[in-house]
């Protein structure tokens, strides 16, 4: 199933995508059409966002760095994200802004000390993040600062979660970003330096990882610099379409 945040008559919840996709069935069993709700970034309340740097070999390599020995983590503010259809402000001082697709592994269950051989049963769901980086502001690779990736609503997410059950393999997802309908950036989530059930007991070794804490895994090779009144396009294989739109910082 594919679950989706939304605000309905003033409400904030939780909804269903029915099957034809024409419709999201909230808990209450009403069938609510995509222009009478607004959506939300699809995170749950209090969830912590862990991200990776230089995830994927080739991205590294067309940096100019080498693929990490360890897993390079940073943590994101709930105020980065926007939802799907939103907009991202690049900032008036910055010309070097590109889009990065992610794919992102939602936890379902309390995980402590989890084996990477297990470590795929406590992930409840997949979303798409396109996460942009500022690189005039960028001081260092390894260690991504606040004002590349903590940025207000420079992390589209969404457009739903889809439930864990439903990927057959998360290593196994093309992904795909256009600008403007032309395609800058492909890869597919088998080239992770560290797999999805690698960062999963590489966290829970340090700390307790809780149901809706997120993982941005990383971005494949590719890029691409966007400018004011662009459309990107997300596209992770078997999640869905992420669609956000670029303006200059008012």
């Amino acid at each position: 199933m594919k679950h989706v945040r939304l605000v309905h008559a003033g409400r904030e919840q939780w909804g269903v995508v029915a099957d034809d996709g024409a419709t999201v069935r909230l808990a209450s069993g009403k069938a609510v059409a995509w222009d009478e709700a607004t959506l939300l970034p699809p995170v749950t309340p209090g969830a912590r966002i862990f991200a990776l740097g230089l995830n994927y070999a080739d991205h590294s390599a067309e940096l100019g760095f080498k693929a990490p020995d360890k897993p390079l983590v940073f943590l994101k503010g709930v105020n980065t994200l926007v939802a799907h259809g939103g907009t991202s402000y690049r900032p008036r001082d910055a010309h070097q802004m590109h889009p990065e697709c992610e794919l992102v592994a939602i936890i379902g269950q309390t995980a402590r000390n989890v084996a990477e051989a297990d470590a795929l049963s406590c992930v409840g769901g997949y979303t798409i993040a396109c996460d942009y980086a500022v690189r005039e502001y960028l001081e260092n690779y390894y260690r991504p600062n606040l004002r590349v990736k903590n940025r207000d609503a420079l992390t589209p997410l969404g457009p739903w979660v889809v439930d864990a059950a439903d990927i057959a393999d998360p290593q196994a997802l093309k992904l795909s970003t256009t600008i403007n309908g032309v395609e800058v950036q492909t890869g597919s989530t088998a080239a992770m330096v560290f797999p999805i059930a690698r960062l999963i007991a590489y966290l829970s070794e340090m700390l307790t990882l809780e149901p809706g804490d997120m993982i941005l895994t990383g971005t494949p090779h590719g890029v691409a610099f966007v400018d004011e009144d662009d459309e990107v396009i997300c596209d992770v294989e078997s999640i869905g379409r992420l669609v956000n739109r670029v303006e200059l910082l008012p």
